[in-house]
């Protein structure tokens, strides 16, 4: 059976999906077998995985339009699969709408159940919101990742979502979700900013410091132009920095979870 990690921030801009795509890829060249869940309907995970356009993907499966099975594409890297996203996605919300609440928030998981034991990761990347996708994401997963950019305003959106959404869910929806961890992304060294966002982060945790992931994302220009070309960056450049730094943070994830 497979584990389920949701990539989450309600903060856009701060490399969830391209975390999401490159530790799903470097878990599959060490010979898992992964499936990539878009459910984002932007869709730029499928885009940076050369996917775009499709008519049937997550949403369209969520709604028993079509089997999950038959929505499962194969990616340019070996053991990693994809359920794209599409722009019918950013109607969900009004359609779960109809439905009774609490099986709205269950439905992400539902839809999943089939495939669990065909796959040994599940990698499910989330809009930046906290909205009802998201907390589908929560409720479908055994594990929550948070990507946190470098930035000033990232320690505060941080503890709102650490503090209030993700313990109310496991409160109330999914008690079996943990906390897989949180991922310094973006960081740039020639400026102080990012050492200082890391060092309060640090000192907000500093009572479960495991909870942080010894190994940094720097922003890294090979890293932003992966996506243009449709394959992950240890397809694209696996002697860049950036490469490196996610395939020493892929172990770590598997080592974790």
């Amino acid at each position: 059976m497979s584990k389920v990690i949701v990539f989450a921030n309600q903060k856009g801009g701060v490399g969830k999906t391209t975390t999401t795509v490159n530790i799903g890829a470097y878990m599959a060249e060490k010979g898992k077998k992964v499936l990539l869940v878009d459910f984002d309907p932007q869709g730029n995970l499928s885009s940076s995985l050369g996917i775009s356009d499709t008519d049937e993907g997550i949403y369209e499966a969520m709604m028993g339009h079509i089997t999950v099975h038959d929505v499962i594409r194969k990616t340019p890297q070996e053991n990693l699969f994809l359920i794209s996203s599409n722009l019918n996605l950013s109607g969900a919300t009004v359609e779960l709408n109809k439905v009774n609440k609490k099986e709205s928030l269950h439905i992400l998981k539902s839809t999943l159940e089939p495939v669990k034991k065909d796959y040994d990761y599940i990698l499910i990347d989330c809009p930046p919101s906290l909205g009802v996708l998201t907390i589908n994401g929560f409720v479908a997963s055994d594990y929550v990742i948070i990507p946190l950019q470098c930035e000033y305003f990232a320690l505060e959106g941080l503890k709102y979502m650490y503090s209030m959404t993700i313990k109310r869910v496991q409160k109330n929806l999914n008690p079996n979700l943990k906390i897989g961890g949180i991922i310094f992304t973006m960081y740039d060294s020639r400026t102080n900013l990012g050492k200082e966002v890391i060092k309060s982060v640090k000192n907000t945790f500093k009572q479960t410091p495991e909870i942080l992931f010894p190994t940094v994302i720097p922003r890294n220009i090979r890293l932003s132009e992966a996506p243009s070309h449709g394959v992950p960056i240890n397809m694209y450049d696996s002697s860049c920095i950036g490469a490196k730094c996610y395939e020493k943070l892929s172990q770590e994830v598997l080592e974790r979870v």
